[in-house]
C-alpha cells in the first residue's frame, strides 16, 4: 500500500470475544469506509492475523476476565506494528498485558451511564470533556496504571474508575465503556478518530518502509 491513506479503506480486524455489540462495531466501521473482518477469538493465532496485513486491529467487549480472552497475547503481539483500540474487555486487556492489574468495581454496571471526564485527546478528538457513555462491566482497571499508559478518561461518580487509557508511545487505546451504544455521546467520532490514528499511523510506516507495505 503506498501514497496518503485515508479511513476509506482502511483494513481493520476486529475481534469478537463473543458479544453482541461487535456487530454494532462492525457496522461503525464499515459506515466510515472500512473494511473491516470480524474473527472470533482464540480461533486463529497472532501469526495468522499477522498474516491478513490489517492496518489496525479492534479488540472487542466480551465476557469473562480479559487473561482468559486471547486478547492480551494480541496485545503483546500487535503493539508497534499496527494502532490499536480495545473496548471493554478489550481495554482490560491492555492494561494486563502492560503488567496492570485488573480488579472488581465496587457496583456493576450492566447497561448503565455514567458521566465521563476525559482528555479531548485521541479518541476522544473534537468531543469537549466530558460525554455520556454506557457501560456493561463488573471489573475495572485498576490504579496506578503501569508507566507505559496514561489515564485519558474517569468516570465523574464516586470511585472515579479508569474510562480510558493510551500508550505514552504507539498508537494503541482502550475505553472501558461502549463506544458502539446508542446512549454513549459521540460514539461514531470515536471510530473515525482511530481510523485517522490507522491512516497516520500506516502512512508513517509506509514512508519508513520506501513506500509499500
Amino acid at each position: 500500500m503506498s501514497g496518503a491513506r485515508s479511513m476509506a479503506g482502511t483494513r481493520v480486524v476486529l475481534i469478537d470475544a463473543y458479544d453482541s455489540f461487535v456487530h454494532i462495531i462492525d457496522q461503525y466501521l464499515r459506515t466510515l469506509g472500512a473494511h473491516t473482518l470480524v474473527v472470533r477469538s482464540l480461533t486463529r493465532s497472532p501469526a495468522e492475523l499477522d498474516a491478513l496485513e490489517p492496518d489496525a486491529l479492534v479488540l472487542g467487549p466480551g465476557p469473562g476476565h480479559p487473561a482468559e480472552s486471547g486478547h492480551v497475547e494480541l496485545v503483546r503481539h500487535f503493539a508497534g506494528r499496527v494502532p490499536l483500540l480495545g473496548v471493554c474487555l478489550g481495554h482490560q486487556a491492555i492494561a494486563l498485558a502492560h503488567g496492570g492489574r485488573i480488579e472488581v468495581a465496587a457496583q456493576l454496571m450492566h447497561g448503565r451511564t455514567s458521566m465521563v471526564r476525559h482528555d479531548g485527546a485521541g479518541i476522544f478528538r473534537g468531543l469537549g470533556n466530558t460525554l455520556e457513555a454506557t457501560r456493561y462491566h463488573s471489573l475495572v482497571v485498576a490504579e496506578p496504571l503501569p508507566e507505559e499508559l496514561v489515564t485519558t478518561a474517569v468516570d465523574t461518580g464516586e470511585h472515579g474508575y479508569v474510562m480510558g487509557l493510551r500508550h505514552r508511545i504507539l498508537p494503541m487505546e482502550g475505553v472501558q465503556f461502549h463506544p458502539e451504544s446508542i446512549m454513549t455521546t459521540g460514539g461514531l467520532q470515536m471510530m473515525s478518530n482511530f481510523l485517522d490514528l490507522a491512516g497516520s499511523a500506516g502512512e508513517t510506516a509506509d514512508a519508513t518502509r520506501g513506500g509499500s507495505r
